[in-house]
């Protein structure tokens, strides 16, 4: 597979961190996924009363001054203190600590979809009720999509590339991928890359409802999330972060780390067609899935788990299942799937991050967690999906793609670690 990369071009995971509606660190959030037990609620965030939509993925129990002091609170938008959280966690489950050797070979890739919408809209009421000489001096600083990055890069003292990118939901994807290929032609030895996303407040509600996109099934919301369902009505908004720590095998050994999994190959394609909608037929996102592939030196016949974006869009899921077919061909019925996002939500930005987090932790325990709230798949969403508890299986090989507005098409490629 990896046999023809020389060491110091092999890339490992060895800590992640994560802030999610399922739990407030990596092993929680495994945990209640895998157990199928949904993070969905009541909205507590705001008052509902003049919205449609009335339930979310709360990250519900985080408060930041269990992880910083207050005043670095006040001058961090939730989306940059949720990564804080989760860098801190990856960072500590890596046994990592960064040298005066190493902060130049360090580098920070987070970004996020929505940036620092809160902060955005709280500053913006207060100009319209008091006046722009009472706008927070620290507002473009904390709403700007780069904050994350930069304020984990300044807690870590990490000097090397550090970017916040971002693509809708493919944002987190890309930035682990994009992070992978720094490592990999030698621009850094370790990177801390990963997406956040803290939308669920009520200009994101809002937002998202005029699109037609959320689920309004407010009388059950752990049951509001079910992706490729017959009777599925749109994605549910969820907030958090989750953050992973990538180095070159060669460094990670060096160490005596023990690796999580290997990070393979990352792919992007566009499908440069319409500001939200896919491509009907999936084309862009199945090159994106075969070059990923073909990047790993693989074929579609080493893919052993999806691990699907699949938010319960009534349009996204079937463009999805027919992507996967032009993909795996033949393979279709033979590749386990799952959408995770039944029992998180979805998590834009955080998305991509989340699913790999979660297929990496499928991956190393051989259990691939079950697709929730799925009693009746559509005639065009057909797949093999995982259900019920989940599936105990030896799978080596797992794939991650994820689709955001705009026509983004991303995915990364993970193998179960094994010396």
């Amino acid at each position: 597979m990896t046999d023809w990369l020389p060491a110091h071009q092999r890339v490992v995971i060895t800590g992640i961190g994560a802030v999610t509606p399922s739990g407030l660190d990596m092993p929680t959030t495994w945990d209640n996924v895998r157990h199928g037990r949904s993070g969905v609620g009541p909205i507590t965030l705001f008052d509902t009363t003049d919205f449609k939509v009335k339930i979310a993925g709360e990250a519900h129990g985080y408060d930041p001054l269990d992880h910083m002091t207050r005043k670095e609170a006040r001058r961090r938008d939730r989306f940059s203190q949720f990564s804080i959280t989760a860098a801190a966690e990856a960072m500590s489950r890596a046994a990592l600590e960064i040298s005066d050797e190493d902060r130049y070979e360090t580098g920070v890739y987070i970004g996020a979809g929505a940036g620092g919408i809160a902060t955005y809209q709280k500053q913006q009421a207060i100009m319209d009720k008091h006046g722009p000489q009472h706008i927070s001096p620290l507002l473009i600083p904390m709403i700007v999509s780069d904050s994350a990055a930069v304020q984990v890069g300044i807690h870590f003292g990490a000097q090397g590339p550090t970017l916040g990118m971002s693509s809708a939901c493919s944002t987190s994807i890309d930035s682990v991928g994009l992070a992978l290929e720094t490592i990999r032609r030698g621009d850094a030895s370790i990177m801390i890359a990963g997406g956040a996303e803290a939308a669920v407040n009520t200009l994101g509600i809002g937002g998202f409802d005029r699109l037609g996109a959320l689920s309004r099934r407010n009388d059950d919301p752990a049951g509001a999330s079910r992706p490729f369902a017959r009777d599925r009505d749109g994605f549910v908004l969820s907030e958090g972060a989750v953050v992973m720590v990538l180095e070159s095998l060669e460094h990670a050994l060096a160490r005596d780390a023990e690796p999580l999994a290997e990070l393979m190959s990352y792919a992007s394609t566009a499908d440069a067609r319409h500001l939200t909608a896919p491509d009907e037929e999936g084309t862009g996102a199945a090159r994106c899935m075969a070059r990923a592939v073909t990047k790993a030196g693989l074929g579609p016949g080493d893919v052993g788990y999806v691990n699907a974006h699949a938010t319960s869009t009534p349009i996204g899921d079937p463009i999805e299942v027919r992507a996967l077919g032009r993909f795996l061909g033949n393979r279709l019925k033979d590749v386990l799937v799952s959408s995770t996002k039944s029992v998180t939500g979805h998590l834009l930005g955080g998305a991509g991050a989340l699913a790999t987090a979660l297929t990496v932790y499928s991956l190393r325990d051989g259990f691939l967690p079950p697709t929730i709230n799925l009693k009746d798949p559509a005639e065009d969403c057909t797949l093999n999906h995982v259900l019920g508890c989940g599936t105990t299986t030896s799978v080596d090989v797992g794939i991650v793609p994820c689709y955001g507005f705009g026509g983004h098409n991303s995915c990364l490629v993970v193998k179960k670690w094994s010396e």
